[in-house]
């Protein structure tokens, strides 16, 4: 099983050693970047080359690591006992299987994304190591074992918001996923945008990397942003005159896509106005 990318994905050739280092060690690939640089789209793609289903499990703040193995309904269980229900002689039928159940237990090997682990507490990775490590757990309400039938493909994605402990670091092989120099984004954007005209594109991917690179800047726009900005371009039929910026109008033609809070917009009219100033 070897990943090479696909049509709609432009991988790197880092990261696709570290996706088939990963699968041949048989450990998760921990998959650090900026946000909008195509992490939680690597697994889908990965899922796709290699023609395996893909399960997956989106970590919120309120996530814990419990619910990726199972979770037991007490309380609907009580209430089903009170009524005379038939169906509380059977604990199996109150547990509700998790996503790293559901991967363990399917019948064909199957690509796990568990996406922005960085969003859930602290200890979650830490719940989570010896399950990860031993692909096996223990149902405590049943006294079963879940054990995999074939390992899953593990991919975990991270926006760096807080540090994962080392002990999880360690069972993991890890890759940053670098922002995209120019030539990248331009193969990027050819698999999204065919046929872009060649005047446009280097304007705005010129005017795209100046705005990465003003200082100051809150919040760089990333790869998905740039898309966004790029259809929106086409669709109003621009050409690359249109994009033309002078110190008077420092703002890109649709920044909308591109600058997300108040403070950037407010930080390239003030760069317009000290401009203006200087004439």
């Amino acid at each position: 099983m070897k990943f090479q990318g696909t049509d709609a994905y432009v991988a790197t050739e880092d990261l696709t050693v570290a996706v088939n280092a990963a699968v041949t060690l048989e450990r998760p690939l921990l998959v650090k970047g900026e946000p909008g640089t195509g992490k939680t789209e690597l697994a889908k793609q990965v899922a796709s080359a290699l023609g395996l289903e893909m399960i997956e499990w989106n970590i919120k703040s309120t996530t814990k690591a419990q619910q990726g193995l199972y979770e037991y309904d007490a309380v609907s269980r009580l209430r089903d006992s009170q009524l005379g229900d038939e169906r509380v002689h059977d604990v199996k039928n109150y547990i509700k299987k998790g996503k790293l159940w559901q991967a363990f237990e399917a019948d064909k090997k199957v690509v796990l994304l568990i996406d922005e682990i960085d969003k859930a507490d602290i200890e979650f990775p830490n719940d989570l190591l010896q399950e990860l490590d031993k692909m096996a757990f223990h149902v405590y309400e049943t006294g079963e074992t879940v054990t995999a039938k074939h390992r899953p493909v593990i991919i975990i994605t991270s926006n760096n918001e807080k540090e994962l402990p080392d002990a999880f670091l360690r069972r993991c092989f890890f890759h940053y996923i670098s922002f995209p120099d120019a030539d990248t984004m331009r193969k990027i954007v050819e698999v999204h945008h065919p046929g872009v005209k060649e005047q446009l594109l280097t304007t705005a991917l010129t005017q795209f990397y100046e705005i990465r690179e003003t200082r100051g800047l809150k919040k760089k726009p990333s790869t998905s942003e740039v898309l966004d900005w790029l259809k929106l371009l086409l669709a109003e039929d621009l050409d690359a005159e249109d994009l033309r910026r002078d110190g008077a109008n420092a703002l890109p033609k649709l920044h909308g896509a591109l600058l997300k809070n108040e403070q950037d917009v407010h930080l390239f009219e003030r760069l317009a106005f000290m401009a203006r100033g200087q004439r």
